[in-house]
């Protein structure tokens, strides 16, 4: 086929890559080149500008050419090209609807690499953008702007925190919220705050108060949005995080593969850029890490902020919000009442309704009631409901996933407020623990264990335990009161720290030879007449030491019998006894706690106090409150109560099914198309891994006719030029065969 020929004008059309190319190694000597071709843009532009839509495939193709010529040597020219950014943004914004899809997404393209050269800033392109991702009709400019905004943004505070731009951003999003509430342009408020909260690009306050006034709006798309950031936003954050911690490169890998690959530009750049990351990852693991907080701790007013949202979306009768949302919405206002202990009184009525088996997802709502109980809740206010809760879930005619559901539900509420139980109404709880059922026996057996532990004079003395009635005869266990807080008095655990000190010193003295008060033990090396010096302290101002008058025993003391018994005192020395024992427990109050008083705690000694704290965590019951019921509210406080915490007692002892036995015995196993044999296996493991296969498997595989003459000249060889062969392979193989790579 004969080579057809270009006419001189479509040679310079075809050759806009070349051009480009020598404009950016010599911009002086082609200036009159990119000036024609500016007149030629220019030109193009004023007839698109006239009829877009009109415009034919070939006239779309030569000013998409141009336009991306343009863009690429824009800074090479700032005079001529000054106003090409306001060309550009005048096309976008008036024709986005009817220009061609690849002509729109490169003008697109052209006024971020505007942007990344510099030649215009973040704020020009982000107000130019986005009035047009939230009004054009087309999915795909949507989704390419949107892609546009969030890498604008993140190269944006990648070096540092660009707050000028932020705080642009964000009250551009708020205003968008709050201008039409009924709208569903929120929702893009919510998409891009979400994802830079995600991306650890925005961690302020700023961000929160965007999504606070998103749930608060008219529109249950961009209700639910704002919801779901407050709910499952930090998590997600951590899940990213934890995402890019574990991508690790092998540096020992890369080194090996540079020493055997064929050294290439292309590979040479790849290790350079591996470097570069492992040395990222290594700034990144030396650096003080960040206090990202909560969002639900980030929020101004949280108490008029709950009490909005529950009057709006969920007391409002007028609210049409499907059950699903309303559910979401009653998480977030229980997470904030739990989490800041707010106080909404008419919140624990609006429950009763729907607190029977036969509602729907009547689990979550029973969770949500958990979430919403603390300890300066009235009881009052909560006894009406687990009352209901008993009376519709608890009964020996009900199920018995029901019944363990409402056990546990109940439990979960006294965990949080102890003082919304009566006397009669737990002995009947408790006697569940006869049932037949294993989750209704477990569930009760819960709140047996929990109200031992915090409020035993409700149950029965048979049901107490042995630590609850000692407790309860010696003091210890005092009787709960509405509104009381428990306050540590010092720094957690620093009798442990104390008590190891005490230990660690009496040990080094007796490796010296000495006794507890630092005097040195009498030996043979003393003076002759048995006295030294050395062993008496002048004026030793030591409290620890120091132990007053010491009784010294006589020849004649022993000579007389064994000590007379002492005689049992009667009731009348009680008081005094007891007195001592208070005396005496003031007296290690005071000495524990001059450890944090007159010593500077090192950071060994606050890794020390960590592990003991950690040692002694394995008696969880010493103490006036239980450690693991302060455990369960602190972890509950974060993630929240689920349904699965409510059902998890009615999965005890329950039978699977078929499909899920079967499920069960089919995890972890490969399918029937992955049955391999060992070789195949070890083949995949190590193609995935990315490594090669060994010489010995290479030569298996080598063709019989290029190993004959190999073969054919081994037969052939002398003794001595074998010996000769053998030796350099071994030495060969001692500094790292061929290539050297042992070297």
């Amino acid at each position: 086929m004969p080579k057809r020929k270009v006419a001189a004008l479509e040679k310079v059309d075809a050759d806009l890559v070349s051009l480009q190319y020598k404009i950016r190694r010599d911009p002086k000597s082609y200036a009159q080149e990119f000036y024609d071709q500016w007149l030629a843009y220019d030109a193009q532009r004023q007839i698109f500008i006239s009829s877009p839509s009109s415009a034919s495939s070939e006239d779309n193709k030569k000013f998409h050419d141009l336009v991306d010529l343009v863009a690429h040597v824009a800074d090479l020219y700032p005079d001529v090209t000054a106003p090409y950014f306001d060309h550009l943004k005048e096309l976008l914004t008036q024709h986005h609807a009817v220009l061609n899809s690849d002509l729109r997404e490169k003008v697109v393209g052209s006024l971020s690499l505007l942007r990344r050269k510099d030649v215009i800033d973040s704020t020009s392109l982000l107000t130019t953008l986005f009035p047009i991702l939230i009004s054009t009709p087309s999915k795909s400019l949507r989704s390419l702007l949107y892609t546009k905004i969030i890498s604008d943004l993140r190269e944006s505070n990648s070096k540092a925190t660009n707050h000028k731009l932020n705080r642009t951003i964000q009250t551009v999003l708020h205003n968008l919220v709050t201008s039409d509430r009924t709208s569903t342009k929120g929702m893009w408020a919510c998409r891009i705050t979400r994802e830079l909260w995600r991306r650890q690009i925005w961690t302020d306050a700023r961000p929160c108060d965007v999504m606070k006034e998103a749930c608060l709006s008219d529109n249950e798309k961009v209700v639910v949005g704002g919801v779901r950031f407050f709910l499952g936003g930090d998590k997600e954050r951590e899940e990213m995080e934890d995402d890019s911690s574990d991508e690790e490169i092998d540096i020992k890998k890369v080194k090996h593969q540079g020493t055997i690959n064929k050294k290439t530009k292309k590979r040479q750049r790849a290790t350079e850029k591996a470097m570069e990351k492992i040395k990222k990852q290594e700034r990144k693991k030396h650096a003080p890490h960040p206090l990202n907080f909560s969002a639900l701790h980030l929020l101004h007013d949280p108490q008029g902020f709950a009490e909005q949202l529950f009057q709006k979306h969920l007391q409002n009768t007028k609210c049409k919000f499907s059950l699903d949302n309303k559910l979401l919405v009653l998480q977030l206002v229980t997470r904030l009442v739990g989490l800041h202990k707010l106080t909404i009184i008419s919140l624990y009525p609006w429950f009763t309704k729907y607190l029977t088996p036969k509602q729907p997802s009547v689990t979550s709502f029973l969770a949500s009631l958990a979430q919403a109980t603390h300890n300066h809740v009235p009881p009052d206010a909560i006894e009406p409901l687990v009352i209901k809760i008993a009376n519709e879930f608890v009964s020996e005619a009900s199920a018995a996933e029901v019944a363990s559901a409402g056990i546990n539900s109940i439990r979960e509420v006294a965990l949080r407020q102890p003082l919304c139980m009566s006397e009669t109404l737990l002995q009947d709880l408790v006697m569940y623990q006869k049932s037949k059922d294993k989750g209704t026996v477990m569930a009760a057996k819960g709140l047996q264990s929990l109200y031992r532990e915090v409020y035993p004079e409700l149950l029965q003395k048979k049901f107490r335990g042995k630590e609850a009635t000692m407790g309860l005869k010696s003091g210890e266990v005092k009787r709960l009161k509405f509104g009381e807080e428990q306050v540590e008095s010092g720094i957690e655990g620093i009798e442990l720290l104390e008590k190891y000190k005490e230990e660690q010193r009496l040990k080094k003295l007796a490796e010296k030879g000495e006794d507890a008060d630092g005097d040195v033990k009498m030996g043979d090396d003393d003076d002759e007449d048995g006295f030294n010096s050395d062993e008496w302290e002048v004026a030793s101002n030591d409290s620890d030491s120091s132990t007053g008058w010491i009784n010294v025993e006589h020849s004649d003391d022993e000579d007389q019998g064994p000590a007379a018994k002492k005689q049992r005192r009667d009731s009348s020395a009680a008081p005094d006894l007891i007195s001592d024992e208070a005396m005496a427990a003031a007296a290690e109050a005071n000495r524990i706690s001059k450890l944090a008083m007159t010593t500077i705690l090192t950071p060994a000694d606050l890794a020390k106090l960590a592990e003991l704290r950690r040692e002694a965590q394995l008696d969880k019951m010493t103490g006036n409150v239980s450690k693991r019921r302060q455990e369960l509210i602190a972890k509950h406080i974060e993630d929240g109560v689920t349904a699965d915490d409510i059902e998890l007692p009615a999965q005890i002892g329950k039978k699977n099914t078929k499909e899920e036995r079967v499920a069960m015995a089919k995890d972890g196993k490969p399918g029937r198309e992955e049955h391999k044999s060992t070789q195949a296996i070890r083949k995949s493991k190590k193609e995935a891994e990315g490594k090669s296969s060994t010489n010995k498997e290479k030569a298996r595989k080598k063709n019989f006719l290029m190993t004959v003459g190999k073969a054919r000249a081994k037969h052939k060889r002398s003794l001595v030029d074998t010996k000769k062969r053998l030796t350099a392979h071994i030495a060969r193989s001692k500094s790292g065969g061929r290539r050297r790579n042992g070297m």
